[in-house]
């Protein structure tokens, strides 16, 4: 295979480093022996290779196809997730970032979940579980006379054997716990990370519905349900337990919340598999136990057009987003056929439904280009509208390759039996992209900007380093307004809004994070929501005075407004966290951080978050 290079990435120093610390192959002595252009070949070509391995494609259509892999790689227009850049064409690892395992309320069900995850995290994956199942603590088994642990053990037991496994060599093992808020143990779910490091490598949500939300309106009460004998145990206030999440949220981020009502709502193969009751590590994507799935990005701030229209739409290289996107979607697909697997089961029930998770980054920086201000009515328009758009077009790439190499197995047991083929039984997905949009340059996933001068520290030299938005830099510049002493007030914690001598349109146009309220939030990611099939991770910034009421009132109108899950984080509510600005710390995109620093660079092995030098 050959793959005429016409375009060479253009990287940036950081996005360089974090290459080199992580995602360029090495030989035995750790020596560099793959760059970004060497990176991008391997991954095309690999995945490439499966037209003509499971679908007799010509010699020369694998070519072709290698080259627009490469070049929308290369151009930063589009990136899989870590896992495929890391593991693809070296025959090692997995290449899908997101499982979810079953767990049963057996002893054997329970080791083989943690045999099952410690290979799926040695192979590179990321697990959740849902604990759903499992019998309340205390209660008698009738084939040992003895009594029932209790989830919260299971849970520590699952996050030690997390505790020993790096994945693929790279980072250490990351995962989700979910319990539905009818379980009688929910209280101590709730609690169990209260105090901060007790468990260790898992995020956890409480899984909720409809019918628990209004119950919590009314301020009733509801049954606690044995989930072994199905049988009432006891009995709650709604309003309590509710009170209890927004407590933890509030206190250090967790628990989160799932809607399981709304994610079933688009589970296609439900009549077949039952409902999914658990996510990936995230939250981004609910699966049904033993399904993966495999995500990329679509970067949006690679298809603004220059103009002086006044219609954004005008704005956007249409054509080229259409042709991105249908390459993305054959990109993904092939990952499935591509992928190795840790577990037979996984791979029988990833082909079974071939779900994959297209999503977006960089859309902050869009409307950065548009001057847009993300908290404006005119924000959600447009991303609801180029959801919309990704999500068509991702579904009709779906169908035509269904058309060509037959709708996922379980198609014939699905939603979509009586018309749809679907190649795919989900497409869209809206990632956190943590590392993929460092390397790209861009802001990760929906997120607002976070800063426009931050700093870090550097815990090897002891040094502060500073960072700032290139696009707000040249803006600053162009304006007539470019300080150092503006920049270092910025990394100290001030925003625009302190200065006089800045134009009110830059103001409104380079907010960031923490100037945006939760219900804004909230609101952008209920605009995506109804064009992504599977689930978004967002994190609701709140300022470190956010009171418990503001909080309450997210997740209240998360619920309200059809997200399928929510996240909160209060800034300097966590001792572990990494990046600064001013002096309130922003957390890493995970609990419990594993911070390593190595080649000028710091990030977290459980997430893959990086930040690096500049030198």
């Amino acid at each position: 295979m050959a793959i005429a290079i016409d375009t060479q990435p253009q990287l940036s120093q950081q996005s360089e480093i974090i290459l080199k610390h992580r995602y360029y192959l090495k030989d035995e002595e750790h020596n560099l022996i793959e760059d970004s252009q060497g990176l991008f070949q391997r991954v095309a070509e690999a995945i490439a290779r499966v037209d003509s391995e499971w679908y007799a494609a010509l010699p020369v259509e694998v070519d072709l196809l290698a080259n627009e892999f490469y070049n929308m790689m290369a151009m930063f227009e589009f990136l899989p997730n870590s896992p495929t850049l890391m593991n693809a064409g070296t025959n090692q690892g997995t290449l899908s970032a997101c499982f979810v395992l079953p767990l049963e309320d057996s002893m054997e069900g329970i080791m083989q979940a943690a045999t099952h995850s410690a290979m799926v995290q040695k192979f590179g994956g990321g697990t959740g579980f849902a604990l759903s199942k499992l019998r309340p603590k205390g209660t008698s088994i009738k084939s040992t006379h003895g009594v029932a642990c209790g989830p919260i053990e299971v849970l520590k037991t699952l996050s030690r054997v997390s505790s020993m496994i790096t994945q693929g060599g790279k980072r250490d093992g990351a995962n989700m716990a979910v319990m539905s808020v009818y379980h009688p143990d929910i209280k101590e779910f709730i609690s169990c990370k209260s105090t901060e490091g007790d468990i260790h490598n898992f995020n956890i949500s409480v899984a909720v519905d409809s019918n628990f939300m209004n119950m919590v309106e009314s301020g009733v009460i509801y049954p606690l349900i044995d989930p072994h004998t199905n049988q009432i145990v006891q009995w709650e206030s709604a309003r309590d337990i509710f009170n209890a999440i927004i407590y933890g949220a509030w206190s250090n981020g967790e628990p989160g919340m799932v809607f399981l009502d709304r994610i079933n709502k688009d589970n296609t193969v439900g009549r077949e598999f039952g409902d999914m009751v658990a996510t990936n590590p995230c939250g981004e994507q609910p699966l049904l136990g033993n399904e993966s799935c495999n995500l990329g990005s679509i970067n949006l701030a690679r298809f603004y057009v220059e103009g002086e229209s006044m219609d954004w739409r005008e704005c956007i290289d249409w054509n080229r987003l259409t042709k991105v996107i249908n390459l993305s979607v054959h990109f993904l697909d092939n990952v499935i056929d591509a992928n190795k697997y840790a577990v037979l089961a996984i791979e029988e029930m990833t082909q079974a439904t071939r779900k994959i998770g297209l999503g977006v980054m960089g859309f902050a920086d869009l409307l950065v280009q548009l001057k847009v201000p993300y908290n404006s009515e005119e924000a959600l328009e447009i991303g609801a509208e180029l959801m919309q758009f990704v999500r068509t077009t991702a579904d009709i790439a779906s169908l035509n390759l269904g058309g060509k190499r037959g709708p996922f197995p379980a198609w014939s047991k699905s939603n979509y039996r009586m018309h749809e083929n679907y190649r795919n039984a989900c497409r869209v997905t809206v990632a956190p992209t943590g590392t993929i949009s460092m390397i790209a340059a861009c802001a990760s996933g929906i997120e607002p900007l976070f800063a426009l001068v931050w700093k870090k520290q550097n815990i090897l030299e002891g040094k502060t380093l500073y960072y700032v938005n290139e696009s707000f830099e040249r803006i600053a510049k162009e304006e007539g307004f470019y300080s150092d002493v503006l920049m270092d007030e910025l990394s100290n914690g001030k925003s625009l809004d302190d200065f006089e001598n800045i134009p009110l349109w830059v103001k409104e146009v380079y907010i960031t994070a923490p100037q945006i309220s939760a219900e804004e939030h909230v609101a952008m990611q209920a605009a995506f929501q109804p064009w992504v099939d599977s689930g978004i991770s967002k994190t609701i910034n709140f300022a470190h005075d956010a009171t418990l009421e503001d909080v309450q009132v997210a997740y209240m109108e998360a619920w309200k407004l059809g997200c399928k899950g929510i996240t909160i984080y209060r800034n300097g509510s966590r001792s572990k966290e990494v990046l600064v600005t001013g002096h309130i710390e922003a957390k890493c995109e995970c609990d419990d951080p594993i911070i390593v620093a190595e080649g000028g660079c710091v990030s977290c092995k459980k997430c893959g978050w990086s930040a690096c030098e500049i030198s």
